[in-house]
């Protein structure tokens, strides 16, 4: 038989797609990168995912997993041979077990994060990872990629907020390791290996996740600065002032939110002139288990202090659940705003925080010495020194002409990065994007070690064939 229609016969024809059905699981979300494939595969139980890797196996056939589709580094389109078959996982879609004594959640790799989010809510708990994709980035993805997100300041990257995960290997077995325990130290951690391996290791189908409680209460300010030195001096003092209360730090320059009130009319600036004019801000959030009442005294009395030694020029504090939402809508609309403006060269990177004022100085007058006018559209995590360092064209110049340049570009960024001690990848991955950028930037150990690792899991070398690390070189 066929590898089309044994496919069929495990999955059903209706959840084998070639043609123009195929072609919306071709491309990424950012348009970057089309590919094309024998089929698209769209298996509904873990079962039918060890099926389908044992007959792409058998025709030696490569496979690529695919989430969402809401990556931005390619890693989980195709290439453009078409001699791969993508496994698109949203049919496996159940949230199969909430623990509210163990504080865990069990879910199946294509349930989206807010599905995940609001099954925790619906027991009184909190899944706080959090992503501007989320109503269609998939558990799944979040796991290959080991995303971040808003408030890994508390609660971590999602690696930390995984207690077991099942997972269909290269060779098509099954490891059912959805183990809701905190402490497991009986030999080598899979878990870990195969989250952030972006699918070039085995294919994530279900994962134990950890839970919270719910806060009682919430407070989020936005705040402006002269300088990214007092963003970073107020990010020490919210540490400081509210311990393990402190969620969230998100930098913003002010290219990033006044593109956002200029593409979306209903997005308003939360400032009035003498805040409007600074070139950096701040979204701060505080979680706390006692009251509302307490939450704003201890973050009036920071942000107050702050105020008075001059590290905060403004200041506007949500009095509601709805101001609070406004605020963050601002912060998650700037990947639209810049979708919208035109294309631009991005980075997802991350520099030790005290470093973090002195890379930007430097590298901004280092991209504009050797590419003048370009514009730095700024933003990110400053809590955990992940910025997504963007540079669009200088203003009324060819676009198309510029991104030619993003390999001129890339290098003077990251080698700025590498020099002050930081990573090129803090939470998108590798995928095809950046798989040519590591030997630049880790040692041949890291790589011959990635390299072995590679091999053992992946012995046929079928898995994501072309991410993270070059298929030439295994």
């Amino acid at each position: 038989m066929n590898l089309l229609a044994t496919l069929q016969d495990i999955v059903g024809a209706d959840h084998v797609l070639i043609g123009a059905a195929a072609q919306p699981y071709l491309t990424d979300w950012r348009g970057r990168y089309t590919g094309q494939a024998l089929a698209v595969v769209r298996p509904a139980s873990v079962e039918q995912v060890a099926q389908v890797v044992r007959t792409c196996v058998e025709h030696q056939v490569p496979m690529v997993p695919q989430g969402g589709n809401t990556g931005l580094c390619g890693g989980a389109t195709p290439d453009g041979q078409g001699n791969s078959v993508v496994i698109a996982l949203a049919r496996l879609n159940r949230v199969l077990q909430v623990d509210t004594a163990d504080d865990t959640i069990t879910v199946q790799a294509g349930c989206t994060l807010r599905e995940v989010q609001q099954a925790a809510i619906e027991a009184d708990r909190l899944f706080p990872l959090s992503l501007a994709a989320e109503g269609s980035c998939t558990i799944g993805g979040n796991l290959a990629t080991n995303a971040g997100g808003t408030q890994v300041l508390r609660y971590g990257n999602t690696r930390d907020l995984t207690l077991g995960l099942e997972v269909v290997t290269a060779d098509g077995e099954i490891w059912h390791g959805l183990r809701g325990l905190r402490k497991d130290n009986t030999g080598y951690d899979l878990r870990d290996l195969y989250i952030g391996s972006e699918g070039t290791l085995g294919i994530i189908t279900a994962a134990t996740l950890k839970l919270y409680p719910q806060p009682v209460a919430r407070c989020t300010a936005m705040l402006a600065f002269n300088d990214l030195p007092a963003a970073v001096r107020m990010l020490a003092r919210a540490r400081k002032g509210f311990g393990a209360a402190l969620t969230g730090f998100e930098l913003i320059s002010h290219y990033c939110l006044d593109s956002v009130t200029l593409q979306f009319d209903q997005q308003k600036w939360p400032f009035d002139v003498s805040g409007r004019q600074c070139p950096w801000y701040a979204l701060l959030e505080i979680s706390d288990s006692e009251s509302a009442d307490h939450a704003r005294e201890r973050f009036e009395a920071v942000v107050g202090q702050a105020i008075e030694e001059g590290d905060v020029v403004d200041a506007v504090i949500a009095a509601s659940i709805a101001q609070s939402n406004e605020l963050w809508h601002l912060r998650e609309s700037i990947p639209l705003a810049e979708k919208q403006m035109g294309k631009n060269i991005k980075h997802d990177v991350s520099i030790p925080v005290s470093r973090m004022a002195d890379f930007v100085e430097q590298t901004n007058a280092q991209l504009q010495a050797a590419f003048a006018g370009v514009r730095h559209i700024v933003f990110g995590h400053l809590g955990d020194g992940n910025l997504h360092y963007n540079v669009a064209a200088p203003a009324g110049s060819d676009e198309t002409a510029f991104l030619q340049l993003q390999p001129q570009v890339y290098r003077l960024v990251h080698d700025s990065v590498h020099a002050f001690g930081g990573s090129i990848s803090a939470e998108h991955g590798v995928g095809q994007l950046k798989k040519d950028l590591l030997p630049l930037y880790k040692s041949e150990v890291e790589l011959a070690l990635m390299r072995k690792i590679k091999r053992a899991l992946d012995p046929h070398i079928l898995m994501n064939p072309g991410k993270v690390i070059n298929s030439a070189d295994i």
